[in-house]
């Protein structure tokens, strides 16, 4: 046991020293492509660092519109043409020095970064599932208020009939986080029993925890759904299966409601699963994909990311993180499933409503029960405060999931106060940008085991043909 226990440390001693001798680097590139930046990682791979990289971009609100990942033989590359929020290239020096920093501390495993709704040591974080009904929201606001808790932030997910929701309150008395063991114990007990409802099954009632606030916020959404299984699908049979003839096998699926096609296809002489996704293009969508791959435990050894005006394509080459393929159609068939769901939570349902007012005790409360009252269901929401501001997004749809009547937005928005809570305009992704050379998006199985093929369609580097 002892030869064990110094074999780990020499084998950590000797991870430090390659580190040493292979720094990690980070190259924003503003030359290489006409109409985006070419953001470079290169290092010592480790694993979730992928992971790391996508969130620290996604957190500081850029688009990745092209990208190609390898991480085979204990080296991370990963090349990214991003933009900022406006579709424009990254001309500020501050967020080119911000983004190298961020990505450089994602190497040192003292500087890991969590990025929650709230710092945990001003507030108390609520983590909730449950089976969503009309109304819920609003009796948890309400509850809250009764048990003297201020909401500073919150931010909620549905998605086929699950709900997932993490709150970070106050005390309203100290304006801190609450610590009194008694009583956390009657908050947890008094919201599972609105969570609970008129369901008393146990497969189907909610769950509610105090979070620690270690896991970055979505997460942690991400994690809360998939433990409450919201890619099981309520309608039946969604799925559908081909079995391909040939030496690999796959399985396919497509969703109706935002046009996507899955698949995962084992391509045996390469020794990886293959999975392609093509669907609607959004913000975020690389990290929600990326982050449902990682935590099934999946290792992305290389993946191509290509996005053609309001499409976006992902071939993802993986293993297990035991280092086996996809080998039963019962697990193909769930990474599919799963990915679908990650890509359908964070759909925009419904009208989205932006309200922006002085913050008060009480004001989730108020402003929930007046949107239960006139017959709006929470889709999803994200609540923030800052000083003495609140910024609240809700998306709103009638009980049954349908667009709501104008005039009953209107009554709402008059109630409320028409001044501070507005009808947004549906959000689009700036135009992507197009690809150096012109060519048509490809498939990395043309290009495995061709790194200056991949870098020339990328446009890294100049074709030689």
């Amino acid at each position: 046991m002892a030869s064990l226990g110094h074999r780990g440390e020499h084998d950590s001693e000797l991870q430090k020293l390659v580190h040493r001798m292979n720094p990690p680097r980070v190259v924003l590139d503003n030359a290489s492509c006409e109409t985006a930046t070419v953001l470079k990682v290169d290092s010592v791979n480790k694993r979730g660092l992928l992971l790391e990289v996508v969130q620290i971009l996604t957190d500081l609100e850029l688009n990745i519109h092209k990208a190609y990942f390898s991480s085979d033989g204990g080296w991370f590359m990963d090349v990214f043409h991003v933009t900022n929020a406006e579709g424009g290239k990254l001309e500020s020096k501050e967020l080119s020095e911000l983004i190298q920093k961020r990505v450089l501390d994602c190497f040192n495993e003292h500087n890991s970064r969590v990025v929650g709704v709230h710092s945990a040591s001003e507030s108390t974080s609520i983590e909730f599932t449950a089976m969503d009904r009309p109304g819920l929201m609003s009796e948890i606001f309400a509850l809250l208020t009764r048990l003297q808790c201020n909401v500073v932030a919150a931010e909620l997910w549905t998605h086929n009939m699950r709900v997932a929701c993490l709150v970070c309150v106050t005390d309203q008395l100290s304006g801190g986080p609450i610590q009194d063991s008694d009583r956390l114990a009657s908050i947890k007990e008094s919201i599972c029993r609105v969570l609970r409802g008129v369901s008393w099954s146990s497969t189907r009632a909610g769950t509610m925890d105090f979070s620690t606030g270690i896991t970055h916020t979505e997460r942690r959404l991400h994690q809360m759904m998939f433990a409450g299984r919201d890619y099981e699908a309520a309608d039946g049979a969604v799925t559908s299966q081909t079995m391909v003839a040939s030496p690999s096998t796959s399985s396919s699926c497509e969703g109706t409601a935002e046009e996507s096609k899955i698949s995962v296809e084992n391509c045996r002489e390469r020794g990886y699963s293959v999975v392609s996704v093509e669907c609607q293009n959004r913000t975020k969508l690389l990290f929600d994909t990326v982050c449902t791959l990682t935590d099934m435990d999946y290792v992305v050894f290389h993946a191509t990311i290509d996005s053609n005006d309001d499409r976006a394509y992902q071939e993802y080459y993986i293993r297990h993180a035991d280092g086996c393929t996809l080998n039963s159609d019962a697990e193909r068939q769930r990474v599919i499933q799963c990915l679908r769901a990650a890509i359908r939570r964070r759909v925009s349902k419904g009208v989205r409503l932006e309200l922006c007012t002085n913050d008060r005790i009480g004001l989730l409360s108020d402003v929930t029960r007046i949107f239960r009252e006139h017959g709006l269901s929470v889709t999803r929401a994200d609540v923030s405060t800052k000083g003495n501001m609140a910024r609240n997004v809700f998306y709103v749809t009638d009980v049954a999931g349908n667009r709501v009547d104008d005039k009953c937005i209107e009554a709402v928005r008059r109630e409320i106060g028409q001044a501070v809570l507005r009808v947004a305009p549906t959000q689009s992704l700036p135009l992507p940008c197009k690809s150096a050379s012109g060519k048509a998006r490809f498939s990395l199985a043309n290009f495995l085991g061709k790194p200056s093929q991949i870098l020339s369609s990328l446009g890294l580097i100049k074709s030689c043909s």
